[in-house]
């Protein structure tokens, strides 16, 4: 799948946002302070509170591979842990689908901001907490980045924080 995904920023952080999901003619919007949507409908995170329970969502970094022997570990781990591990090739879609509850987990490293900024403001709107590998969650870059509902955030902050030596 592909998206068309447009952010728009004050001071860094983004305050309206959307993520057109092409394939499925799905539109997911959101601004600061005005809850998210899909297609009109609210959408909110998953309640799973257990990573057991959780689907993870990531990518493959295209040219940093300094921290890949690592990543594999990380993913490696969620592969025991976790009920399963999509890829979809789109950090935009992959914060999309969390927004709504389709995953619990997004992780990924080597991304840039327009990757991210709308998404960012998805899962936040939708009740999700992100941040970066180091737990900070303000002024994002798109270089890493985790999210997930609230249920399995500290949880999975953790493990990868440890994983990528943080």
């Amino acid at each position: 799948p592909f998206a068309i995904s447009i952010a728009l920023m004050e001071n860094d952080d983004p305050v309206a946002g959307v993520v057109y999901e092409v394939s499925g003619d799905e539109s997911f919007t959101a601004w600061r302070s005005g809850g998210a949507w899909l297609n009109g409908q609210a959408i909110h995170v998953s309640k799973a509170a257990r990573l057991a329970d959780s689907l993870i969502a990531t990518g493959f970094p295209y040219s940093d591979f300094e921290r890949l022997d690592a990543y594999m570990k990380c993913l490696t781990y969620f592969c025991k842990n976790t009920h399963g591990i999509r890829r979809l090739g789109s950090a935009a879609i992959d914060l999309a689908y969390l927004a709504c509850g389709r995953f619990e987990v997004f992780y990924e490293y080597g991304l840039h901001p327009w990757d991210i900024d709308a998404g960012i403001l998805l899962v936040r709107e939708a009740g999700g907490r992100i941040s970066n590998f180091s737990g900070i969650e303000s002024k994002l870059s798109g270089e890493e980045i985790v999210a997930a509902n609230s249920g399995v955030f500290s949880e999975v902050l953790e493990i990868v924080s440890k994983f990528m030596k943080i």
